[in-house]
């Protein structure tokens, strides 16, 4: 994980950072909770993420992933967060925080998400949809392919 990385969302008041062994079994019990688990298969670990902490507590994860040619510079975002948090803006506040630090502190111009859920927060901070993905990925409820969205942010764009 590089440093630098972003700290406290000043609107929101939570903190991101790499996350530790510490955090496994807190996230490893989080991505298994039903209302997360429908949209999240268990990742193979967690070292590619950030911790999202409210009040010192983890309360989910976040990760992107970067494309470094100078030719795309842009990122993909994708997040969860433990299902009793959800609707009270802290996904916003995170993807917030990571998406002004992906552009003003390590230069993308655009980022990319394609979210399962977690829409709402994704269009706050000003992602616009693109377009549908069809087949795209697995149904966990179903175990069938499903179709996804795909969303953008140009950096001028965030809110």
């Amino acid at each position: 994980m590089p440093s630098g990385l972003p700290g406290v969302d000043p609107l929101g008041g939570l903190r991101l950072r790499p996350t530790t062994e510490a955090d496994i079994p807190t996230l490893g019990l989080i991505v298994r909770e039903p209302e997360v688990a429908a949209w999240w298969s268990v990742p193979d670990d967690y070292q590619d993420m950030l911790a999202i902490l409210v009040d010192d507590e983890v309360i989910g994860a976040i990760q992107f992933s970067k494309e470094t040619d100078p030719e795309f510079r842009h990122a993909a975002i994708a997040i969860f967060i433990t299902a009793s948090r959800h609707g009270k803006g802290l996904g916003t506040d995170a993807v917030r925080t990571l998406a002004r630090w992906l552009i003003q502190e390590t230069g993308h111009h655009r980022l990319t998400t394609d979210p399962a859920a977690a829409i709402r927060s994704y269009r706050k901070v000003a992602f616009k949809p693109l377009g549908i993905m069809r087949a795209y990925g697995r149904d966990y409820r179903t175990g069938g392919w499903a179709d996804g969205l795909l969303m953008d942010l140009l950096a001028d764009e965030l809110t």
